[in-house]
């Protein structure tokens, strides 16, 4: 499949991309492929999945969704982050979620870490993400980030075996030590 690279590609290019088991993203128009996550990244996101779920779904907030799924922002922005969770059920669509999650987080890999931390962060808070955590399982640290204006600001950060809690969400305390086992 060719792209026309002198345009920017929209969600109609997105949906033409065969399925190759790599994770495809377009970000302000420019195709982005990253390798199949691997089975660390897998079982962090899994462990956090459940910790998240059981906070936001339990309370009646949000859906937790995890990747693969479309995060649909503009015809120009379709990303697949590794967790998100959505607190307005109007964005639930047949073919993704279609605008800004409450929360979206992004497990770094060596392969993820400079666009996840670079590009992915400036284009979530530009694109309204309200919530951009950061999960690191190289030096056990998760980063979480709110945004104000247009960019993020970390709120709170910790590392280890460790229990975070959020200010934000009264109640949210996030087991460190069960992510890394």
């Amino acid at each position: 499949m060719g792209f026309d690279l002198t345009r920017k590609l929209d969600y109609s290019d997105y949906a033409a991309i065969p399925d190759d088991g790599k994770r495809h993203e377009i970000v302000d128009g420019e195709h982005f492929v990253t390798p199949s996550p691997t089975p660390v990244h897998q079982r962090v996101s899994r462990r956090l999945a459940g910790q998240l779920d059981d906070y936001f779904h339990g309370r009646s907030i949000g859906e937790l969704f995890y990747a693969p799924i479309d995060v649909i922002f503009t015809n120009h922005d379709i990303l697949v982050p590794d967790l998100i969770v959505v607190a307005d059920p109007d964005l639930i669509s047949k073919r993704g979620i279609e605008g800004p999650p409450l929360l979206v987080v992004e497990i770094l890999s060596p392969s993820t870490r400079r666009r996840d931390e670079g590009l992915k962060a400036r284009r979530y808070a530009e694109l309204g993400v309200e919530h951009y955590w950061i999960v690191d399982p190289e030096r056990k640290r998760l980063e979480c980030h709110r945004r104000e204006g247009s960019a993020f600001h970390r709120v709170v950060q910790a590392e280890g075996d460790t229990v975070l809690t959020h200010t934000d969400w009264d109640g949210l305390a996030i087991d460190l030590a069960a992510l890394w086992l």
